[in-house]
């Protein structure tokens, strides 16, 4: 088969939350943009599914109406520990509650009507030489780049093929996600801690209950499936076991993903600036994936085209000023969580925990301070 050649200005791998936010950034600032993705729309993915408030001023200078999905806003926070302590707490900034099936495909729609270049197709090789990148295609094609920009997700072949450190180290979280119809309060997100691990409970549109765990594999594989681990170890946490019994399933079978790695990550690797997921990960306790996802789309975007239009000088500056912001707004967040996580691992001090939470109630308000940014 003839190999197919193509040349373009700005690439970006993956059509996710924040590879469309990029392409749609590019867009509005008059700036050409191809997208490569491998699935298709609409489809769900394990996520927690609720975005902070910090980011709708930016979605709004996109010009995303969201309101046509009917998000349901959500305004408060509730945490429990495994024996059946509660905490809760009005979120400061707030946030909506919102499939990825249907923001990732509204974005999706919005990128194609504004002329976004979208190829189905799969990154086979990715490399870079005299300043120009050449994408291999499992299709036979391949496109020549001046920038590339990854969005591919958590976790990737082509991670392998750039060697990327966190690839080569087993991660022992499994993350597990459906929706439901039932019984939850509007308004309300909830994580109910369990023995290895954690659940977010909150509603997204059509009145739909998003549960998403995260659990870690070695104690889920003491058990033979998903419905006996959630009876044997869920269902010890008394206020999630009511909440699940209360709930009726609207998947043939729960989603799952593996090998969720929270180990740092290059945030600019062979040259290819990495956003979202693909340059590091949040745990899901924290709730703020989403808005990072999103914000570090825009970060890069302002980045790439400071470069394109000869504002920033060379692409190691531009790199270098990428790296800077990314650690600027996310380091932190991303260090805090996983402090938070650390803790909701052992339940000696999760019991700990809880009873310094009970007695100074606003350190959960700061807490959620620490993993969220203020709006943009």
């Amino acid at each position: 088969m003839r190999t197919m050649e193509s040349k373009v200005e700005i690439l970006i791998i993956g059509a996710g939350l924040s590879g469309l936010t990029a392409a749609l950034h590019f867009l509005k600032s008059g700036f050409p943009v191809t997208l490569i993705e491998k699935g298709s729309y609409p489809h769900h993915k394990v996520c927690g599914e609720y975005l902070s408030n910090e980011v709708l001023p930016y979605l709004e200078w996109l010009d995303l109406d969201l309101s046509s999905l009917s998000p349901v806003p959500i305004h408060q926070f509730q945490f429990s520990s495994p024996d059946g302590q509660i905490l809760e707490t009005e979120l400061p900034l707030g946030g909506i509650g919102i499939s990825r099936y249907s923001l990732d495909h509204f974005l999706f729609q919005q990128a194609l009507a504004r002329g976004c270049q979208m190829i189905h197709d799969t990154v086979t090789d990715l490399s870079f030489k005299d300043e120009v990148f050449t994408v291999n295609l499992a299709s036979q094609q391949l496109i020549k780049a001046k920038v590339v920009i990854g969005a591919y997700g958590k976790r990737d072949g082509l991670d392998q093929k750039l060697s990327r450190n966190f690839i080569q180290k087993k991660s022992p979280w499994l993350a597990i996600k459906a929706h439901y119809e039932g019984s939850f309060p509007d308004g309300l997100v909830a994580v109910h801690n369990f023995e290895g691990g954690y659940c977010g409970v909150s509603k997204v549109e059509n009145n739909r209950v998003n549960v998403c765990y995260l659990v870690d594999y070695d104690s889920f594989k003491k058990y033979k499936s998903i419905p006996e681990h959630r009876l044997q170890v869920l269902y010890k946490n008394p206020h999630l076991r009511k909440i699940l019994d209360g709930l009726k399933p609207l998947f043939d079978q729960p989603i799952a993903i593996g090998q969720i790695s929270f180990e740092k990550k290059s945030i600019v690797e062979n040259h290819i600036l990495m956003i979202g997921d693909t340059a590091g990960l949040i745990h899901p306790f924290c709730g703020n994936g989403m808005a990072m996802a999103i914000h570090s789309a825009k970060l890069c975007a302002t980045c790439v085209m400071d470069y394109l239009k000869k504002e920033t000088s060379t692409r190691s500056s531009m790199e270098w000023r990428y790296r800077r912001l990314w650690n600027q707004h996310f380091l932190s967040r991303v260090s805090a969580g996983k402090v938070m996580a650390g803790i909701l691992r052992k339940k000696q001090l999760t019991s700990k925990f809880m009873r310094i939470l009970i007695k100074y109630p606003f350190l959960l308000s700061m807490m959620i301070k620490q993993t969220h940014g203020k709006p943009i």
